[in-house]
């Protein structure tokens, strides 16, 4: 170390440090090698644990990870560069990790004596906040162009259509005539990277950050009033203005904290990691909380059924108008991230019991509306097991022990979650719904030979299973086994029309809807959506279709012209509205503490909400109607 010790004396910026300062940074300071891949710091690690870093040699690249499980690099780190100022300037808010690429060397200061030296040598903390702008303006970019699925002249289209409002953040107010060490106490109890300072009326006077901080400490002002180190036009914007603009000034001011103001008054503050939440995040860090969960506790208190945020989330996008089938889409993939850290904790129980891992291949499928990515907050579990082949295995008892243990545990670990278990059993555990693929396929062989009105509905969820952990092979196989059979099999194709037909939309040709009670109260799934969902199906049956979400369906329908372009998008407008009103029912009956259910009253509907849903219901009617008039001129579909 003492040979670093003194090579860096001439190295810049540390030549800008008095021997004192010198001595103090490089007190505790140690020297580390990590190996090719090898973390330097991962972004688990405890703020308090995180140092900065001098990369001496080698080369390290920074890594976000992002919610859909992919890792998304922002930039490299080389020689001279400093590592970890932007999170310490963050409280720890913007967490990354930093991995080797090569055999690198770097030294490990202590944060606190680092923090230390910088706020009393202004001209050396200059230019380490000045080389982190980079890398700020990096993550601008990344912010807007970090969505693959558009290109770019949609995302910015899109993002001309987003408002400050929905990605502004609770501000942490202090008083113009606090002092120095009561704004920074404040900002350590807040973890916050700045304040937003206010008068009496909560109107905005400035933002107080670590620059001004910094400039304080130089001067040795600890009473001194945060009003005189603040800028006298600090660059604020209304929550109603559009968000690009605060993401332009953002660009060019990388550390900045912008207040959000409603009629001149301080309502929230918008930073870069503001913006961490655009496009697909599907709340970024909740799903980053599931993938570190180590405890049932922990994954139910992250549930839909149970996280406030998450369900203040959906509320915001049903307000921002968003498409209520891309919503429950949205639902549908966090509930995966579940069910496969779910599936993570059974098999870590099973080897602490003594049963050891899987012993054969297998893959867990989603049905029903979770297999259909339709999810809303009140539904059951769908679910089962596809096992590779293995009655020919002498240990094909112990196999079935395992595995019965194993979906036992997963679905009560799903009910813990919130998920309650299928009144129907048609859930893993159950031997019907846990087979090998070869019993997969001799199952379905004799359901289409034998099958009755019965065991129609059963099927009915079936057919929209989904592969979400495991060999998804074994579900691909069993999904181009069962597409061809069921295409050929017109009995199938009657009895599903029949089922259909079983529950009639509650709506008259003229538009007056049926309810019960005084309320007339609604069964929105079963009096609406599953007429939509079931006749799409019965027509990518027909067809030969192999999606599994209605939405997608519909637009295949339509690409191969089964579908008029005009009964595509009513079809598609019913769905979201349908959607809409059953997701908002759910949010409220959360907040009440109600029985979640799909009921809906009609009487509690403002006049444009009926008009909406009787428009809606006439599609769904008009869609079973088509298929009623195929049905009874051919006898098939």
């Amino acid at each position: 170390m003492e040979k670093y010790v003194e090579v860096f004396k001439q190295q810049y910026p540390f030549t800008m440090l008095t021997e004192s300062q010198y001595d103090r940074v490089f007190t505790d300071a140690t020297v580390n090698s990590y190996k090719k891949n090898q973390f330097i710091f991962h972004e688990d690690e405890k703020e308090e644990e995180s140092d900065i870093y001098f990369v001496l040699n080698g080369l390290a690249k920074n890594i976000l990870h992002r919610s859909n499980g992919k890792q998304l690099s922002i930039r490299y780190y080389y020689p001279g560069d400093l590592v970890g100022i932007m999170m310490m300037l963050t409280s720890g808010e913007m967490k990354f990790s930093v991995q080797a690429l090569e055999e690198t060397k770097a030294i490990r200061f202590k944060r606190e004596r680092f923090v230390e030296i910088m706020s009393e040598n202004q001209a050396f903390s200059n230019i380490v906040l000045e080389g982190i702008s980079n890398l700020m303006k990096s993550l601008y970019h990344e912010v807007k162009y970090k969505t693959s699925e558009l290109d770019d002249s949609s995302y910015d289209r899109d993002l001309f259509k987003q408002r400050v409002v929905s990605y502004s953040e609770t501000p942490t107010i202090i008083h113009h005539n606090a002092s120095v060490t009561e704004a920074v106490k404040m900002m350590k109890d807040e973890k916050a990277g700045g304040l937003i300072v206010c008068g009496d009326d909560q109107e905005l006077i400035g933002v107080f950050n670590y620059q001004d901080l910094i400039l304080a400490y130089l001067q040795e002002d600890f009473n001194g009033r945060i009003e005189e180190y603040l800028n006298e036009e600090p660059y604020a914007v209304n929550d109603q203005d559009f968000i690009y603009d605060a993401l332009s000034y953002l660009k060019h001011n990388p550390a900045a904290i912008i207040p959000v103001l409603h009629k001149q008054k301080v309502v929230g503050l918008l930073r870069q990691t503001s913006f961490l939440k655009m496009q697909n995040s599907i709340y970024f860090d909740l799903r980053y909380q599931i993938g570190k969960a180590n405890s049932l506790e922990e994954l139910t208190s992250l549930s839909p059924r149970y996280n406030r945020a998450f369900q203040q989330f959906v509320a915001q996008l049903l307000d921002d108008n968003m498409f209520a089938y891309d919503i429950c889409e949205l639902i549908s993939s966090y509930n995966d991230e579940l069910h496969k850290q779910i599936l993570h904790l059974a098999e870590e129980d099973m080897v602490e019991e003594g049963y050891g891992t899987p012993p054969i291949n297998y893959c867990f499928i989603v049905m029903g509306s979770e297999g259909r990515k339709e999810q809303a907050f009140s539904t059951d579990q769908d679910n089962g097991m596809i096992l590779d082949d293995y009655e020919h295995l002498e240990n094909k008892g112990e196999i079935d022990t395992f595995f019965k243990i194993f979906t036992e545990k997963v679905n009560y670990m799903l009910e813990t979650c919130g998920f309650p278990l299928c009144s129907g059993g048609i859930m893993a555990k159950e031997k019907k719904w846990r087979k090998s693929l070869q019993q997969w396929h001799t199952s379905i062989q004799e359901w289409l030979e034998k099958m009755d009105a019965e065991e129609i509905r059963d099927f009915t969820i079936f057919m929209d299973f989904r592969p979400i952990v495991g060999d998804f092979s074994l579900a691909y196989d069993l999904r181009e086994f069962v597409t061809q059979k069921i295409q050929r099999s017109l009995t199938l194709q009657q009895l599903l029309m029949k089922d259909t037909l079983r529950f009639r939309v509650p709506v008259q040709p003229f538009g007056r809807i049926h309810g019960t009670g005084r309320s007339k109260v609604l069964n929105l799934k079963k009096g609406a959506i599953m007429q939509i969902v079931n006749a799409v199906r019965i027509y990518t049956i027909k067809y030969g279709i192999d999606d599994v979400n209605t939405i997608k369906r519909l637009e295949t329908l339509r690409k191969h012209e089964r579908f008029h372009p005009r009964d595509t998008e009513n079809a598609k407008l019913a769905l979201h509205r349908l959607l809409s009103f059953r997701l908002k029912r759910n949010l409220q009956q959360i907040q009440l503490q109600e029985t979640l259910n799909n009921d809906i009253s009609v009487m509690s509907l403002s006049k444009e909400e009926r008009k909406v849903l009787r428009e809606s219901l006439l599609i769904a009617k008009r869609l079973q109607q088509v298929l009623e008039l195929s049905y009874n001129r051919n006898r098939v579909v």
